[in-house]
């Protein structure tokens, strides 16, 4: 039985994903273009959708999870009038729709005050969220109905504007675990004349945007792995931003950390730390050593003792100066809206 051939190339890839192909569609993509079987994503988008997709190359797959909680920015369009099964243009039209009503400015601003800030949302029918295992679009398809449980999630920033008398133009900025698609379903219900999501664009990760993003075309059409790393979309392990506070270690904190022991701190971060916060650790070089939980906070928070969570390994693999070698003949692993 032979072994995986290591990954040869660690860091981000922020592509711009057209309407059509699913998120695993461009995770092949990538696969192909860099030679490499490591990559995952940091949040899936529908079919239909565009926008920025996340991929996660080498051990930077293990960051997958942390990634997630970094809030998104949306654009998109909400036809009014018609709601559908799957709520997006791919359902069918269901009981709910009706007449649209006539919408002004103070109707689209109290609409956009409902849905900001914490609200309680329900995920779609048909969607990757797992219920007793299964998968909700799996179930939907099989005609079993089963209830779901709404989720608290955070709006942190929303605009509605009229683009025509039965279609409204949003941008919506969410914690993660948001579901545009839902929100589209309940402006609906607001205006009591059923809606569905026609058009989503994502526009933001965190601090990485589309417009800096591989566009899927030029994903499509790399030859090589040489026409990506180190290139303007490419973000080096080290580069990663993650949504946590920085600390860095000295050499003999950052060997313990490596070998999984909690290391101790003093005054590690500006900003004040609680038991069970994730930190982001760096060596003093710069390195991303990994992520860690702050197990004790000491001497009224000018001490914390962090314990290794996620160790990336030792000094991650520079891409400045690079040697490719020939790919292996053969070469070649994650969902939410």
């Amino acid at each position: 039985m032979s072994r995986r051939r290591p990954s040869r190339w660690h860091g981000l890839l922020p592509v711009r994903k057209m309407p059509g192909p699913t998120s695993h569609d461009v995770v092949d993509m990538a696969r192909r273009a860099l030679r490499e079987r490591r990559i995952g994503h940091t949040g899936t988008l529908d079919p239909m959708a565009e926008g920025l997709l996340l991929l996660c190359v080498g051990n930077a797959t293990r960051l997958q999870q942390y990634l997630l909680d970094w809030d998104k920015t949306y654009r998109g369009l909400v036809r009014l009038g018609r709601a559908t099964t799957t709520y997006d243009a791919e359902g069918e039209i269901t009981a709910g729709s009706a007449p649209v009503p006539e919408i002004g400015r103070t109707e689209l601003d109290a609409a956009a005050a409902a849905f900001t800030g914490a609200i309680e949302q329900v995920p779609p029918p048909f969607s990757a969220k797992k219920v007793a295992g299964r998968k909700l679009y799996e179930l939907a398809r099989s005609g079993e109905e089963v209830e779901v449980d709404a989720k608290r999630v955070t709006v942190h920033a929303l605009s509605l504007e009229l683009a025509e008398p039965d279609v409204i133009a949003l941008e919506v900025t969410t914690s993660s675990g948001f579901y545009v698609r839902s929100l589209a379903h309940d402006l609906g219900r607001h205006f009591e004349c059923g809606a569905y999501l026609e058009h989503l664009e994502r526009r933001r990760i965190g601090p990485w945007t589309v417009d800096d993003a591989l566009p899927q075309e030029a994903l499509e059409a790399i030859a090589g792995p040489e026409e990506v790393i180190g290139g303007p979309a490419w973000v080096p392990l080290e580069r990663i931003a993650l949504p946590f506070p920085r600390i860095d270690l000295n050499p003999s904190a950052t060997e313990r950390f490596l070998h999984g022991q909690e290391v101790i701190l003093f005054r590690a971060t500006p900003e004040p730390l609680s038991t069970g916060d994730r930190v982001a650790a760096h060596s003093l070089g710069g390195e991303l050593l990994g992520i860690g939980t702050v197990a004790t906070v000491l001497a009224r928070g000018r001490t914390i003792a962090v314990q290794p969570a996620t160790v990336l390994g030792s000094a991650p693999v520079r891409h400045a100066h690079l040697t490719l070698a020939p790919p292996s003949p053969g070469d070649r692993s994650s969902d939410h809206e």
